[in-house]
């Protein structure tokens, strides 16, 4: 990174990117934006509530004394306590969350790989934290001081942020969903990561480059970076009255800034390449269990992923709130996408798309992200353990195998409930019955059952040897640690264990 990529601080610099404004009617359903514009129509034609951007939201950092006299920056008459709405769909867990929208971008973990286009930090690639000064590594101790001493009060803490943000910049508080508990919950979270991840540049920026492309679709702006900053660095500064000095300050303003900076500069790279989002209509809505849809769209251009990766989704009846669903099929020939959803209590999204969406609505997608897909270049076996919908990217992911035409085993553990929750089996023995090399075994923890008995890894041991496997685990957090531990225990090292990174699974089906 050289030394012009950073911004002054708390400034934005400027980008090439400047949002994506809402599309217009084109082919019978909304056309996804395909080249940037800085004015928004004041509706939108599916339904969603226009965004409006604001054109001069540039503060600079700026100390506002508290009026209680403690000589902290905090605004005037503004309770500590913002009295939000509770949202119990919006727990996505820890990311570097220092954003204004509420869906976290792909999160890197031990071997993940870029499918969208991203700018990977890999061999021979420069990170962008490569050039920060001498007194980063004393920069990471200030700022973990400061995270430390928060730790007890975080509610506080991250209540007071948004208090900051939404009192000092009004006109941010539309790119919010209308209930955020859950969003104030995760950016301590979010702050924790980043300060693990410190010591890590290349991770980091990588993490930092998906975040700020997947920003696009919030409709965020390069000048939304400075009020965001503003507002952390004043909550910071009132509830640390042990770590805070003029040091601290500056170790988080130099932070942010290259921080903000690789997140500005990714968004304006992707912009050339991708549109902020996809419009997509309903073709087909089939409810498998009361609980339970498969649902197939058609997105308005071509959506390039791989199979095993998932997308953020956002539905026209809870505009901004966006949720995780991994591609239930390999790219087809028609373009066509399928996702399996199952409502969950609370579930804002999820309920609204099994028993309220139907044929001929739009919903908008986000760029594909996630690193569980196959290395063709092997011709290593996959073990594959997915649990409930979470068979919905193994099955993509046969597919993607039967696709390349290679003849290398694939062992599949369907884990459910019961034999009533093995909502897609006929659909994993048919694609048994087709491909010798194929093998599906169900796994049921409760009630009678002709397939396996008991908990998915407990059946995994039951079988293999699997040490020369590359393992795909998919479903809910509490399986893929117990898959994750059970898997390394029996040999298979962590490098060839591929999931979704568990922060993005928490929550991300509501």
């Amino acid at each position: 990174m050289s030394p012009a990529r950073v911004v002054p601080a708390l400034s934005p610099a400027p980008a090439t990117g400047r949002g994506a404004a809402h599309p217009t009617k084109s082919a019978g359903y909304p056309a996804a934006p395909a080249a940037p514009q800085d004015a928004h129509p004041t509706a939108h034609p599916t339904g969603y509530p226009a965004r409006t951007s604001s054109a001069a939201l540039v503060a600079p950092f700026r100390e506002v004394r508290d009026p209680g006299g403690s000589g902290t920056t905090a605004p005037r008459s503004v309770s500590t306590e913002a009295g939000h709405d509770r949202d119990l769909s919006l727990g996505a867990g820890p990311h570097f969350d220092l954003r204004l929208s509420p869906d976290p971008g792909p999160a890197p973990h031990s071997g993940s790989r870029s499918n969208d286009g991203g700018r990977d930090s890999g061999p021979g690639q420069k990170s962008a934290f490569a050039d920060l000064p001498e007194s980063s590594s004393a920069d990471t101790q200030l700022i973990r001081r400061t995270l430390a001493e928060i730790e007890p009060i975080s509610d506080k803490v991250t209540s007071y942020f948004y208090a900051l943000l939404f009192v000092r910049h009004p006109h941010l508080r539309e790119l919010f969903p209308a209930a955020m508990d859950a969003q104030r919950d995760r950016l301590f979270k979010a702050l924790l990561t980043a300060a693990r991840k410190a010591d890590e540049p290349e991770v980091l920026d990588e993490y930092l480059t998906h975040l700020g492309q997947g920003h696009r679709k919030y409709g965020t702006l390069p000048e939304h970076y400075p009020a965001v900053g503003e507002s952390l660095l004043g909550a910071l500064a009132r509830y640390t009255p042990g770590s805070w000095s003029e040091a601290t300050e500056a170790a988080w303003v130099r932070a942010y800034t290259v921080i903000s900076q690789v997140m500005i500069d990714a968004a304006a790279e992707n912009e050339q390449y991708a549109p902020a989002w996809w419009q997509a209509e309903i073709v087909s809505h089939e409810l498998r269990t009361p609980d339970i849809a498969v649902v197939t769209v058609r997105p308005d251009q071509p959506y390039p992923f791989l199979a095993g990766q998932y997308t953020s989704l956002e539905t026209p009846w809870w505009p901004r709130v966006w949720r995780h669903y991994s591609f239930a099929s390999a790219p087809r020939s028609d373009g066509l996408l399928s996702f399996h959803v199952k409502a969950v209590p609370a579930g804002w999204v999820s309920s609204a798309l099994v028993h309220h969406a139907t044929a001929g609505d739009v919903i908008r997608l986000g760029s594909p992200a996630g690193s569980m897909v196959v290395d063709h270049a092997t011709d290593s076996g996959l073990l594959c353990l997915g649990g409930g919908t979470g068979i919905a990217p193994i099955k993509a992911l046969v597919e993607d195998v039967a696709v390349h035409g290679r003849q290398r085993p694939v062992e599949v553990f369907y884990g459910a409930r019961s034999d009533h929750d093995l909502y897609d089996i006929e659909t994993m023995t048919r694609l048994e019955r087709e491909h010798p090399w194929l093998s599906v075994r169900s796994v049921i923890s409760d009630g009678p059952t002709s397939g396996l008995s008991g908990q998915l890894p407990d059946a995994v041991r039951q079988y293999g040897p699997w040490n020369t496997y590359d393992a795909y685990l998919s479903g809910p957090p509490g399986l893929i640690r117990s898959g994750v531990s059970t898997l390394r225990g029996i040999g298979i090292p962590s490098h060839r264990i591929r999931h979704d990174s568990l922060e993005e699974l928490v929550g991300a089906a509501r």
